[in-house]
Formats: structure tokens, C-alpha cells, sequence
């Protein structure tokens, strides 16, 4: 899959603070940053490390009025402004969006400290509006001299927050537009409310594209047939643990017991493509049998059984003849069978 070209087209930092009891503040730029060559790296590699984690939440934005989490933001009127009737200018959004930031961590109590990068950028032909919190480390530094000194640098490492508008699908009426990093629990509640999103996660449809991706993912690693069953069968006892037990699913976290070998290649499987799988859904126990059963139909029969029977012997498929033994019949349908 060939990269995709981002493109700049509006971008500004500024910086937010909260600690302790105090309001927050905020440390604003007049204008939007210029374009240039560390602009570009800047957003590669913040794009690069979204790209990367695979525990993302998706949803859209909250409905005034319909009693949704997020509704009481303006963030959605504020894109309506800039987007559709600009009557925004690009500075002038993010001062108003900076305002929301400060109001949505001094109401939830949150302890947050960064830069914040708002940019608006093109994905191809995809264009979005992005939101990150970036924090700072200090890192070390050789000057001409040939002398060590600290410096800081903005810590790309670990992202409190970050928030990703598909302005494109937001205009086309998609069902998931909004997206966000979850960390091993929810994202951000303070950031989450400033997104205004109210979560779109059908769970029998998440868990049906989690499976496809599973058997994709078995099949590409070329595994002998006992290794690929026992994969899929530990996909499926952990995936039917937290759909008994109501638990939503995090994605990393399924990478390592589902393949604890190479846990990030099979995380690396699950976020690529087009339709990118949410986190924190509730896996439906009724779209996991197909991890470890075979069902099939046709004109005249109807057919389900374990994977494990093809390794025991009850089922055995014979490629040259193209027919499908069963042994062990139960006597019932023995009985039915010699009645025919």
C-alpha cells in the first residue's frame, strides 16, 4: 500500500495549561504557523504515530438537544463556521477552539499540560482537521562546540490527546467521521466531551470485520493448519471471555493474546485498511463462531461443524474427490438415514 501524501493547508500550536485547582490558561498565537520543512515533519510524524496505535474509538458528532454525551460543545458549530460558511478564518477557529479546550479541562478537573497542534491537512483527497496535545521531554543536545546541553523537544511518545475530523465524511453524511486515541481504557474525558462525540460502535458489525481480519491475518502467515486453529481458537475463547463478561475489546490487547509471538504484526493487521476497526466495542458472541467453526450451504444441504473435527477425524475432506466424510454419525440420524 503506497503512503498517503499529506498536505498542509492550515496549521498553528498552542499551548494549554491546567494543574491543581487553578483555572486553565492558555498561551495563543496570533496567526497560523508557516509552512515549511519542519511544519511537514511535525505532521508526518504525528499522523505516523496515530497511524500506529490501533486503539482508536470512532463516532460521530453529538446530537443538540438529543441528551448525547458532547452536545453541550461548540466544536461542531465552530467546523459548521470555518468549513461550510467560512465565517471563521483558520486563526480565528482555533482561538475559539482553544476557548472550548480550556472551558472542557477546567470542568472536568483534568490535569493537562502541551502544546496544542491544530492543523487542517489533506489526506490524498481526504481533507481533516486535526487536534493533539503534545507534550514535551527534555532530550540532550551537542552544540558546535562539541559541548552536551539539554534541550526540549515535543515528546511524540506518549499523546494524551489527539482527535481526528473527516471533514470530507462529515460533509457526505458518513456514519463515523470522528476519531480519537483511546488509551487502555477511554480517552480523555475532558477531550472527549471538547470533540463533541457521541461513540458510533455497532458491536455485531465491529466484531464481524474483527473475525475477517483474524482468518485475513491467519491466512497470510501461511501457518500449518494446526497453528492457524489453535490461533483462531484462542481469538475466539478470549473474544467470547469479554462478550460473557461485558467487556469492551481493546485492540493492542487482543494482538498479544491472540499472537503472542509477534504481537505487532497481527496489531499492525488489525488498524491497516480502508475501514479501520474501532476499539472499545463489546465483542457479540454470535459473530466469533466462525473463528472456529465451518458453516456452509447449498441448493440441497445445510452444514456446520468444529474446526477441530477436520484434526480428529469426524470430518474428513478428500481434495481429489471433491467429498466430505463424516464419521461417527450419531445412531438418530442412522436410523433416518436407513429409513430412506
Amino acid at each position: 500500500m503506497s503512503p498517503i501524501q499529506h498536505t498542509i493547508t492550515h496549521l498553528v500550536v498552542h499551548k494549554l495549561h491546567r494543574s491543581g485547582e487553578s483555572p486553565a490558561s492558555a498561551e495563543l498565537r496570533d496567526g497560523a504557523c508557516r509552512v515549511d520543512d519542519a511544519a511537514v515533519r511535525l505532521v508526518e510524524r504525528l499522523c505516523g504515530h496515530y497511524a500506529d496505535r490501533s486503539s482508536r474509538g470512532y463516532g460521530r458528532f453529538a446530537e443538540e438537544g438529543a441528551g448525547e454525551a458532547g452536545a453541550d460543545t461548540p466544536l461542531p458549530r465552530l467546523v459548521r463556521e470555518h468549513v461550510v460558511d467560512t465565517r471563521l478564518d483558520f486563526a480565528a477557529l482555533s482561538h475559539r477552539m482553544m476557548d472550548a479546550l480550556r472551558l472542557c479541562a477546567d470542568e472536568e478537573g483534568a490535569e493537562v499540560s502541551g502544546y496544542v497542534v491544530i492543523a487542517r491537512i489533506l489526506e490524498g483527497a481526504t481533507d481533516c482537521l486535526w487536534i493533539a496535545v503534545v507534550g514535551e521531554a527534555v532530550g540532550s543536545a551537542v552544540t558546535g562546540a562539541l559541548d552536551i546541553v539539554d534541550c526540549l523537544h515535543l515528546d511524540f511518545s506518549a499523546l494524551p490527546a489527539v482527535g481526528r475530523i473527516d471533514l470530507s465524511g462529515w460533509q457526505r453524511g458518513d456514519e463515523r467521521y470522528v476519531s480519537f486515541l483511546k488509551g487502555r481504557g477511554d480517552v480523555a474525558p475532558w477531550f472527549k466531551r471538547f470533540l463533541g462525540c457521541g461513540d458510533v460502535v455497532i458491536a455485531l458489525k465491529e466484531t464481524k470485520k474483527l473475525v475477517q481480519r483474524l482468518s485475513d491475518f491467519a491466512d497470510t502467515q501461511r501457518l500449518e493448519a494446526p497453528a492457524r486453529d489453535a490461533m483462531l481458537e484462542r481469538a475466539h475463547g478470549y473474544l467470547d471471555e469479554l462478550g460473557e463478561a461485558g467487556s469492551p475489546l481493546a485492540l493492542d490487547e487482543i494482538a498479544r493474546k491472540v499472537w503472542p509471538e509477534q504481537p505487532e504484526r497481527l496489531d499492525a493487521a488489525l488498524s491497516s485498511g480502508e475501514a479501520p476497526l474501532a476499539s472499545g466495542f463489546v465483542p457479540d458472541r454470535r459473530a466469533i463462531r466462525p473463528l472456529v467453526r465451518f458453516r456452509a450451504a447449498g441448493e440441497q444441504w445445510k452444514l456446520e461443524f468444529d474446526r477441530a473435527s477436520l484434526h480428529s477425524g469426524a470430518v474428513h475432506y478428500d481434495r481429489s474427490s471433491d467429498t466430505l466424510v463424516l464419521s461417527g454419525l450419531p445412531d438418530y440420524l442412522k436410523r433416518m438415514l436407513q429409513d430412506e
